[in-house]
């Protein structure tokens, strides 16, 4: 029991330097209130562990025994976070804290083969150079997703890919997690940003179409089958149309690139992305049709979010993807539209409406926080411990 009590101690300032890098060992002591004494121990046995490093702390001019501030260590574990959009894609080596210590891009036209074999290259590059310092691979992909399989990813024109391949190490010890895009988002804004400190919220994530994650406690609700968040699959759309989805009235009909397309009168996109930035842009500049359909997509974004609200209660709502664009767009569109949709005993005050912290890099920073996850537990810390000679 006593050396069960000290491992998950060591867990939990580890932790804390996780989400705090450079946090000094009175304060991660004060925020785990356990005393200064075991918070000295634990982090001399996390040193000798190459998993921290001991820096004497700024001087603050207060009276007492200096202390000293805790950072990764240069050689402790990392993490590979991947993620595949519908233009590009990026691998990053992350260390402990979130920082990205090397990474590798680059463009792709979608060619499945071309970019999971680049993909792969990349990620085992970085396994070459860091070796058994990597604890654990998450994947990003912009679709709907089943443990390690892409169900599909409509944008993409992928169906029922095996991601397993990108990381093929039989160890449980340092595992592949498969994630969607916006379900990654939505974590990234929970543990480092717009959602930070929240219980629970709402992350809305608008490009293609609509997806996002409700995030408990820093935890995105996976659901039965590990696909939980597909909002733009809800009914808030024309009943009249069916989606891609195979269901009829999808929130998607309203929201995605086919639909926008849809409302200027033009042909379906080749790339629904791209043509939402330049729809996004357009209206940015006064361009009237094209304002005008922002506006509509703004206010079936507000509308809808008010309906997610009353059904889950968040304290916080985040949008995120482009919709942080058109939040900067047709946002004024989107406030009067949630209030209205909100119960109204929730109407004062709401919960918030905000613009995501983070841009195109959420799901690399969601993907990266899901596998520090994993490594940052009493089972992960035995199994770092173990690899030592």
């Amino acid at each position: 029991m006593r050396s069960t009590s000290r491992l998950s101690g060591q867990v939990a300032v580890l932790r804390a330097v996780h989400a705090e890098p450079g946090i000094t060992r009175a304060a991660a002591a004060a925020a785990l209130a356990i005393p200064s004494g075991f918070a000295a121990e634990t982090t001399a046995r996390l040193t000798s562990l190459d998993l921290l490093t001991e820096r004497p702390a700024p001087a603050t001019g207060s009276r007492g025994r200096p202390t000293s501030a805790l950072c990764p260590h240069p050689d402790g574990p990392l993490v590979v976070a991947a993620a595949i959009a519908h233009e590009t894609w990026r691998v990053a080596a992350v260390e402990l804290g979130g920082r990205a210590i090397e990474s590798a891009a680059g463009p792709h036209r979608r060619d499945q083969e071309a970019v999971l074999g680049t993909v792969s290259a990349a990620i085992e590059a970085l396994g070459r150079r860091h070796g058994d310092r990597i604890r654990a691979v998450a994947v990003a992909v912009p679709g709907t997703v089943a443990g390690h399989r892409l169900i599909q990813a409509p944008n993409l024109g992928w169906h029922q890919v095996d991601l397993s391949p990108l990381w093929p190490i039989e160890d449980p010890d340092r595992p592949l997690l498969a994630g969607n895009d916006a379900t990654f988002a939505a974590i990234a804004e929970a543990r480092r940003g717009a959602a930070a400190g929240a219980a629970t919220a709402v992350h809305l994530y608008w490009d293609a179409g609509l997806g996002g994650a409700v995030v408990e406690a820093g935890r995105a609700l996976p659901g039965a089958s590990g696909m939980a968040g597909e909002f733009g699959h809800m009914p808030f759309g024309d009943p009249a149309l069916r989606c891609r989805c195979g269901a009829l009235g999808c929130w998607n009909t309203a929201l995605d690139g086919r639909g926008i397309a849809r409302a200027l009168g033009r042909p379906a996109p080749a790339d629904e992305v791209s043509f939402a930035r330049r729809v996004l842009a357009a209206a940015r500049a006064g361009q009237p049709a094209e304002l005008s359909a922002m506006q509509d997509v703004a206010r079936s974004l507000g509308s809808g979010a008010a309906g997610l609200v009353n059904a889950l209660d968040p304290d916080v709502v985040t949008v995120g993807g482009l919709g942080r664009d058109l939040l900067e767009v047709a946002g004024e569109h989107v406030t009067p539209a949630y209030l209205d949709g909100l119960m109204r005993f929730r109407a004062s005050p709401p919960p918030a409406l905000v613009p995501a912290r983070f841009g195109d890099d959420a799901p690399l920073t969601g993907a990266a926080e899901d596998a520090f996850a994993t490594v940052l537990t009493d089972d992960g810390l035995r199994a770092w411990t173990a690899r030592r000679p």
